[in-house]
């Protein structure tokens, strides 16, 4: 297949770009290249490559910084997916999109499933609520894949956060009342390959398995680095004061697609284990 990722530079975008390109045509067009806000340059950048399948890998994800630049976010979360479908409609191209846990509002007491009701209460969610909107309502041909706590190669994440700090202080402070699915992007990215490849569309959640609190998920990211002589100690959202609420609980429920491809994503800390030693040390 001749693929356009979009925002292939970017954590999920650089592996995604990888991981297809050994199988596929795969171009890459990040921002740099075109403005997601605008609708005539997606038109251009998906009329210049031709692609049988666009994966739109850009997003806004500062979640924090949502909350003082709502227009921006939406800008990019919401009206460029609705951009990016319209080009992609047109030309009868299926299009592949990410979202995430943050749609919903944690208040759940088991895994969220692909059609539960969503409710985010922070702007990083309103927006990628949005953008799943845009890409429901206008198009028939979509693969919706909604994920979490993403780490990866590239960009800044907390496993790689965790290690630099713990490297220069010796005590560090992690909420322990947020629980969710630490989630490699390599595997990820090999995730949404099989459900390219297989023709299948619609909503699925994909994480790493199990799950974790921040807490749990910092003294994994330790022990696995080597890191020693760091007291973690577990403390409640509040007492950070961020601008952005969290949900207390966001696993999601990936059973889909395991019914649908056959195949299990790894145990979260086994992925993490593998990060760790590949990329950190």
């Amino acid at each position: 297949m001749k693929v356009l990722i979009l925002g292939h530079k970017g954590m999920l975008g650089s592996d995604l770009f990888l991981r297809l390109l050994a199988f596929h045509d795969v171009t890459g067009r990040d921002i740099n290249d075109f403005d997601i806000t605008s609708l005539e340059d997606c038109q251009k950048v998906i009329s210049d490559t031709e692609p049988d399948i666009v994966i739109n890998a850009a997003a806004y994800t500062d979640v924090d910084g949502c909350e003082s630049n709502r227009d921006k976010c939406f800008s990019v979360n919401a009206e460029g997916v609705k951009n990016i479908t319209l080009s992609c409609r047109e030309r009868g191209i299926r299009i592949v999109h990410f979202s995430t846990d943050y749609v919903f509002d944690g208040k759940k007491r088991g895994p969220y499933l692909e059609d539960d009701t969503c409710c985010p209460i922070n702007v990083y969610g309103q927006s990628k609520l949005a953008g799943e909107q845009y890409l429901k309502q206008l198009s028939d041909n979509f693969l919706l894949i909604r994920s979490a706590w993403l780490y990866g190669r590239n960009g800044k994440n907390f496993v790689k956060t965790i290690v630099q700090k713990a490297r220069t202080e010796k005590y560090l402070e992690i909420v322990d009342d947020q629980v969710g699915s630490p989630t490699f992007t390599w595997d990820l990215a090999g995730a949404v390959q099989l459900l390219i490849e297989g023709q299948h569309t619609g909503i699925f959640h994909i994480t790493n398995r199990g799950n974790c609190s921040w807490y749990e998920f910092a003294l994994k990211i330790l022990r696995f680095a080597g890191v020693t002589g760091v007291t973690v100690k577990p403390i409640k959202s509040d007492k950070l004061a961020r601008p952005a609420n969290r949900p207390h609980y966001s696993v999601l429920n990936c059973q889909k697609f395991f019914q649908s491809t056959g195949k299990a994503m790894r145990y979260w800390q086994v992925a993490v284990d593998d990060y760790i030693g590949k990329v950190i040390l």
